[in-house]
C-alpha cells in the first residue's frame, strides 16, 4: 500500500511539472515570440525597358510609373529592380535571364519586341512569372507563368483622331508612327477612323520613321517628318513613336501647330513653351497594367493568359489636365459621346488598313 501511495505522489509531481512547463510556454511575451519568427522574404519584381529606356516621356516611363506605384503601395513586401537594354535592344533576352537567375518572382518585358525572348526564357524558368507588355504568345492559359498585357490602342487613337479633326482649321491632320508594324498600325487606323468619323472630308497625312526598333528613338527623323506634314498643310499631328516623339513635339511647336502625345500625358513633362500646343495625349495605361500585375502577385492571385485594356476598362483614353482643359473644352462633350458609343459597341474601331477602308465605306 505504501508503495502505491509513493508512486501516486511521484506521478502527481511529474504531472504538475509538465503542466507548469506548458504554462510558462503559453506566457511567453509577444515581443519574444516575434523575435523567434522569421521575417517573410520580399517578393522580387524586375522590369526590363525597351529601346528608348527610362526618360522617353512615353511608353517606358509609364511602365516605370507602375513599378514605382507598386513599391510605394506594398513597401517592404516587394523589392524592385529595372534594367536598361543596349542601344538596339540586342541583350533583351540576356537581361531577362539575368533577373530570372537572380530569383526574381515576376519579370516584365516592356514592349512587343520581348515576345520571343519571354516565350523562350519562361520555359527555362517555369517557377518565375512574366508580364509581357504588348506582346502575344499563343495558347496561354490561366495556369501559364506568362501574362500578356494587351491594349486596344485603336480605341484611344479614335478619340484623339476625332479631337484632331474637330480642331483642324486646314482640314488636314498628320500621323507620325515609329516602327511600321501591326501594333503601330492600330494607332494609325484608329486615329484615321476617328478623324473621318467626325469629318468625312478630312485629309490625313501619314508617315513612319522606320522599320526597325531604332525608329522609336530617332527624334531628328520625327521632327523632319512633322515639318514635312505641316508644310503640306497639316495643323494637328499625332505621334505613336516613343522617344522619337520628342522631335515630333519640337517640330509642331516650332510652327505653332497642335500636337497630340501618346502613352503618357505628355503635356505634363513637356517644356513650358510646348505645353500650350499639346492638344491632348492618347493615354495608354501601361502603369495600370504593371501595377495590377504586381498587386495580383502580392495577393497570390497572379494569372497567366491575356488581359486586355480598352476604353471600357479605362486602359486607353485621352488626357485632360490644367494645361489643355481650355483647349478641348468645346469638343469634350463630343469626345465623351464617342467614348460611350465605343463602350456600348455602337462604334467598332478598325485595327488595320483593311478594316479602316471598310469603316470609311460604311460612313457614306
Amino acid at each position: 500500500m505504501k508503495k502505491l501511495i509513493v508512486s501516486g505522489i511521484v506521478i502527481l509531481l511529474v504531472l504538475s511539472l509538465v503542466l507548469a512547463g506548458c504554462g510558462q510556454k503559453e506566457q511567453t511575451p509577444p515581443a519574444e515570440q516575434g523575435k523567434q519568427e522569421e521575417k517573410a522574404e520580399p517578393l522580387k519584381v524586375g522590369l526590363v525597358f525597351d529601346v528608348g529606356g527610362r526618360g522617353d516621356l512615353s511608353f517606358n516611363d509609364m511602365a516605370y510609373a507602375g513599378l514605382e506605384r507598386g513599391k510605394n503601395e506594398f513597401g517592404d513586401k516587394i523589392e524592385i529592380k529595372y534594367l536598361e537594354p543596349s542601344g538596339g535592344g540586342e541583350n533583351r533576352e540576356q537581361l531577362l535571364r539575368l533577373l530570372a537567375e537572380d530569383g526574381y518572382d515576376l519579370i516584365f518585358g516592356v514592349g512587343f519586341m520581348f515576345t520571343d525572348h519571354i516565350e523562350k526564357v519562361s520555359k527555362e524558368f517555369p517557377d518565375t512569372k512574366f508580364g509581357l507588355i504588348d506582346g502575344y504568345i499563343p495558347d496561354l492559359t490561366e495556369d501559364s507563368n506568362v501574362s500578356c498585357l494587351l491594349f486596344k490602342e485603336q480605341e484611344g487613337s479614335f478619340l484623339v483622331g476625332a479631337a484632331a479633326a474637330l480642331k483642324s482649321k486646314t482640314n488636314k491632320v498628320g500621323f507620325v508612327g515609329g516602327m511600321k508594324i501591326p501594333l503601330i498600325e492600330r494607332f494609325e487606323a484608329g486615329y484615321m477612323a476617328g478623324a473621318k468619323y467626325v469629318n468625312p472630308g478630312i485629309e490625313i497625312i501619314s508617315d513612319y520613321i522606320g522599320t526597325t526598333g531604332d525608329a522609336f528613338k530617332d527624334p531628328v527623323k520625327g521632327k523632319e517628318l512633322t515639318l514635312k506634314q505641316i508644310n503640306s498643310g497639316a495643323d494637328v499631328v499625332y505621334h505613336a513613336s516613343g522617344a522619337s516623339g520628342i522631335g515630333v513635339i519640337e517640330g509642331a511647336v516650332s510652327k505653332g501647330k497642335f500636337v497630340i502625345g501618346v502613352d503618357a500625358d505628355q503635356s505634363l513633362t513637356a517644356k513650358e513653351d510646348q505645353k500650350p500646343y499639346i492638344l491632348t495625349s492618347m493615354l495608354k495605361r501601361v502603369d495600370v497594367a504593371v501595377f495590377d500585375t504586381i498587386k495580383a502577385l502580392v495577393e497570390g492571385n497572379f494569372k497567366g493568359g491575356y488581359t486586355i485594356f480598352g476604353v471600357a476598362e479605362d486602359g486607353v483614353g485621352y488626357a485632360e489636365n490644367e494645361f489643355n482643359k481650355d483647349l478641348i473644352k468645346d469638343i469634350k462633350p463630343r469626345l465623351e459621346e464617342l467614348k460611350q458609343k465605343i463602350i456600348k459597341g455602337e462604334i467598332k474601331v478598325p485595327v488595320d488598313k483593311k478594316e479602316y477602308e471598310e469603316f470609311v465605306k460604311n460612313l457614306k
